[in-house]
């Protein structure tokens, strides 16, 4: 059992209040998930420029080490490089020759990734979530059933650039799924199956499909249950499989589309009593982009 949220913003107005917001829903699913937490924000970007976000020990003088322009933002175990798209390689080679103790989990204009073990609200405050502005994001908290409690095994799981997924369910062909994408260049960093999950939304995507498209394809080719919220660049999305034996809910105003594993996640956003509040139905995908 695992407690998972989303917000995606129509309005900007709501942006700065985007971490703080998704702070109170991840708390309330402590319940659902006090092993681990962690969570995905799509803040300010550009075209020109890369985000990085890599945790482990001592990472202060990492920028300085790397130098050539990268700059970064240390929060808690984690910190996040911002440097131009060109000199992701370099980045990349220092952090494999160097620090072979820090772990990159995410990559992209805008993405940035946090995740810990830990109570949620313990988790959001490391890592200041509250103060965090942008335009949509993804949490999670989980308890573990399969696998240890470790940071690597807590959600969002992010295989491709602006991309991350959080889970909740099992699924039972994710090995069949790692050998046939791993020839097709996905690659993995642990052996949970909701970063399958990821990595073949991931090869869908790269393959040409939009994020709807990729997760329709998965009605057909993942086996088990589930329940996906999806984040990209510019987009957020939901899925439940045909069965739909994991709950979910979710709300809808001119202001913005929520997602929560219960409705007790949703009573803290404005204008909820208003809202149009519904069950996702089994086997269909909603999805949203940003204009």
């Amino acid at each position: 059992m695992c407690g998972i949220v989303g917000l995606f913003l129509k309005d900007q107005s709501l942006e700065p209040q985007l971490g703080q917001l998704l702070s109170g829903m991840l708390a309330v699913m402590t319940d659902r998930g006090p092993d681990s937490a962690g969570f995905a924000v799509y803040g300010a970007g550009d075209k020109a420029h890369l985000k990085l976000t890599v945790r482990g020990p001592n990472l202060g003088d990492v920028v300085a080490s790397i130098g050539g322009g990268v700059t970064g933002v240390v929060r808690d175990t984690h910190l996040v490089l911002t440097f131009a798209k060109g000199d992701e390689d370099r980045v990349r080679g220092w952090l494999a020759a160097n620090r072979p103790d820090i772990a990159i989990i995410g990559v992209g204009e805008r993405i940035e990734l946090y995740k810990e073990v830990g109570l949620p609200a313990e988790v959001a405050s490391r890592f200041d979530l509250a103060s965090m502005t942008g335009s949509h994001g993804i949490g999670h908290t989980r308890m573990a059933t399969e696998s240890a409690v470790t940071t690597a095994g807590a959600h969002p799981f992010s295989t491709g650039a602006d991309q991350c997924l959080v889970h909740n369910g099992s699924l039972s062909n994710h090995c069949s799924l790692r050998r046939m994408l791993e020839p097709k260049g996905i690659s993995f960093a642990t052996d949970n199956d909701s970063e399958v999950a990821a990595g073949y939304l991931t090869w869908r995507m790269r393959e040409g499909a939009t994020l709807a498209e990729a997760l329709e394809a998965g009605l057909s080719d993942l086996d088990g249950f589930f329940t996906f919220v999806v984040g990209t660049e510019s987009g957020f999305a939901v899925l439940r499989d045909p069965i739909s034996c994991k709950p979910a809910v979710m709300a809808e105003t001119d202001r913005y589309v929520a997602f929560g594993s219960e409705y007790r996640a949703l009573v803290g956003l404005p204008g909820i009593e208003t809202a149009r509040v519904f069950e996702p139905e089994p086997a269909r995908v909603y999805a949203w982009e940003r204009q």
